[in-house]
């Protein structure tokens, strides 16, 4: 685990970042994360930070690389949770389909098209490790969203070269999220088959990308348990309102100012953005 005074100094670095809207860059020297431990400790502290300075509350909790390809890519063989903001730089981090974002108001902005579960209860905090009938319990409601990102033009050339520092400034960079856009809630979410969900994005009506769920970690519901034990790792668990967007089944898309983007999950439902200058 980090030091204390070393989660904060890294954390408050990334902030810098961020408010100077400087690229991306991994930490270096001494504030370097010793382990994904540490970078977690590093994550919360910038959080902490977040929130005192744009009087934001966690609502939620994201999931990255959740894909073979995208592990291999960053060199490291799991996946990396992130948490959403009620609040980003001080404006609205959670919208509702249809949405409206300005693209000058990121560095770089990058979407992802992934499932979205509400927390209907607390998932008890105990010695057992969760299991997908654990989370099953405690989910509401599903619906398509969008996961907003800003990447800040990181070179992903150097991703999987540098002895993990880029990966380990990712996790601790609270993986980059910068809100999501959700679409309506289904409540009825036990009526569909989760890994055969099929997904079709498209920017300015022309298809960018086709997934399906199994293409997150074989199953969302899988993903479910990879959150619920890594909070259990961190003393926490999933809380009642709270909600988590599960990993893209599409690649990371860039969209232009004036794009019109839609993301249909046939059967469930879609989400839509529209992104100004």
């Amino acid at each position: 685990m980090a030091t204390g005074s070393t989660a904060h100094e890294a954390g408050r670095w990334l902030m810098d970042q961020h408010d100077q809207n400087k690229t991306f860059t991994p930490l270096a020297g001494a504030m370097v994360p010793a382990s994904i431990a540490a970078a977690y400790d590093v994550q919360d502290a910038l959080v902490a930070l977040r929130r005192d300075a744009w009087q934001a509350q966690r609502v939620g909790h994201k999931i990255a690389l959740t894909t073979p390809q995208m592990r291999k890519f960053v060199g490291y063989d799991d996946s990396i949770a992130g948490q959403v903001l009620d609040r980003w730089h001080g404006a609205n981090g959670v919208h509702v389909s249809p949405a409206r974002v300005k693209r000058s108001n990121y560095g770089h902005l990058l979407f992802e098209c992934e499932l979205a579960f509400l927390i209907g209860e607390d998932l008890p905090l105990g010695a057992a490790v969760p299991t997908r009938d654990d989370v099953s319990k405690c989910i509401e409601a599903v619906c398509p969203a969008f996961e907003l990102a800003d990447d800040r033009n990181a070179d992903y050339s150097s991703f999987g070269k540098d002895g993990g520092a880029t990966m380990l400034t990712l996790a601790a960079d609270n993986a980059w999220n910068s809100g999501v856009v959700l679409g309506e809630w289904r409540r009825n979410w036990r009526d569909y088959d989760l890994a055969a969900l099929t997904g079709i994005a498209t920017i300015n009506g022309a298809t960018v990308g086709e997934g399906a769920g199994r293409d997150v970690m074989g199953h969302p519901l899988d993903a479910m348990v990879w959150i619920a034990r890594h909070l259990q790792v961190r003393g926490q668990t999933l809380k009642r309102g709270e909600f988590v967007i599960t990993g893209s089944l599409i690649t990371s898309k860039f969209p232009e100012a004036g794009d019109a983007v839609r993301f249909v999950v046939e059967g469930l439902g879609s989400v839509s953005l529209d992104v100004d200058a």
